[in-house]
């Protein structure tokens, strides 16, 4: 059972970037040392010394250049030498992976407490060289990442998009479906965007610096999320499916991205003294894992979130806030279809479908914003349900709530 029942972020301790498009302003940056610069900037605005910690977890799906050094490294850059920890990769579930990983380490008191990072950079990849003693004259074999990856080993000849088309096909979903979510999920970002972007200060430092490569100086700012492709319902009309015959257009799917996000998380007790107001407990509940049938990606979450409601003795019904990773549109309609729950309530504020993929830090930022949300609401539970590769979900369940009446 994945429970846990005395592991909380203390409220406002997280952050995130905004996501970026690839080949955007991030793209000439290490993403391990600019998840760090990050990390220690959002440490010091909150007056949080960086040697409190006793564990650490880094999540990273694209390698970077000393990207062997992993946690130990990062911590170091941070400001605490003295502490290792655990390099996650578990494609586009690291995010929710890390927080797990943390949140395991607090439950059984390894740690008191515990800082989660995630990053990836999605522009210029690296390419992989491969010793191969058996090719012509002893020629490598060569993989480019991000673009390589897409095609799936457990099932040849498999693409991303194909895992989706599978899923329209067995739950019937049409394109204008697919459409009608995309249009929904782009207006409830706008109410992200409301105020001077209000919801996204919450957690996002705006504006955002951005280093040069050699992080020296200050190359400029980011304002807010960058290269988004704005997608009302009026710009989606008569856009052609991507295949043949098939259903998902460009409009129906999410764009690679580049970013970083960071959580805390510490015992109960603890919490009250590194958070913004301590009037508020944000505890995680549960976590589940799952695969989905070969080739069905986008259907995994389905899986993960009854794993993880199982195991926090919920149901749907209880739940006040949902978030999903959504690389397609067709993930919101099979998990609405198959859980009950309402498609235009669930991604409040956004979700990757429009913010981008920035792969390891994707889940995390979903459920930074999932707190906010229930925050906002007064309390309550919070599901985060997303795919990864391999046709696997993974899910998360965390409760807001009036510490001072617990």
């Amino acid at each position: 059972m994945a429970r846990f029942e005395n592991v909380a972020i203390p409220y406002g301790a997280y952050w995130s970037t905004p996501f970026v498009k690839w080949q955007g302003s991030l793209a000439h940056l290490n993403s391990i040392r600019y998840a760090a610069d990050t990390a220690k900037r959002e440490l010091a605005a909150r007056m949080i010394d960086p040697r409190i910690f006793e564990h650490a977890v880094l999540g990273i799906t694209i390698p970077q250049e000393k990207a062997f050094y992993g946690a130990p490294w990062m911590m170091t850059m941070i400001g605490n030498d003295t502490v290792s920890g655990t390099t996650v990769s578990q494609a586009c579930a690291t995010g929710a992976r890390a927080i797990a990983t943390s949140a395991s380490e607090i439950e059984i008191g390894g740690a008191a407490t515990s800082l989660a990072v995630t990053c990836d950079r999605m522009s210029n990849t690296p390419v992989a060289i491969y010793p191969n003693p058996d090719g012509m004259a002893g020629s490598p074999i060569t993989e480019h990442w991000f673009l390589d990856v897409v095609n799936d080993p457990i099932t040849p000849d498999i693409q991303m998009i194909d895992t989706a088309e599978n899923c329209a096909q067995r739950w019937q979903i049409t394109t204008g479906e697919q459409h009608d979510v995309v249009a929904r999920r782009w207006e409830q970002y706008q109410a992200a965007l409301a105020d001077d972007q209000a919801f996204q200060k919450r957690y996002m430092t705006l504006p955002c610096p951005v280093p040069d490569q050699r992080f020296r100086k200050e190359k400029g700012t980011l304002a807010g999320d960058e290269g988004l492709w704005p997608r009302p319902a009026e710009s989606l009309e008569g856009m052609k499916p991507v295949r043949p015959e098939g259903t998902v257009t460009r409009g129906g799917q999410t764009h690679p991205a580049d970013g970083n996000a960071g959580v805390i998380l510490t015992s109960r007790e603890r919490a009250a003294e590194l958070s913004r107001n301590s009037s508020i407990e944000v505890l995680v509940r549960s976590y589940g894992l799952a695969r989905a049938d070969h080739a069905h990606m986008p259907a995994a979450p389905v899986p993960a979130a009854k794993r993880a409601l199982d195991d926090a003795g919920l149901s749907i019904s209880d739940i006040a806030a949902i978030k999903t990773h959504n690389p397609f549109a067709v993930n919101d309609v099979v998990f609405a279809r198959e859980t009950g729950a309402d498609i235009t309530t669930m991604n409040n504020y956004g979700c990757s479908l429009i913010w981008g993929h920035a792969n390891a830090a994707t889940a995390m930022r979903a459920t930074v914003e999932l707190i906010e949300e229930l925050a906002e609401k007064g309390g309550g539970y919070g599901l985060y349900a997303g795919c990864a590769a391999g046709d696997t979900g993974i899910a998360l369940v965390v409760e807001v709530r009036d510490a001072a009446r617990h």
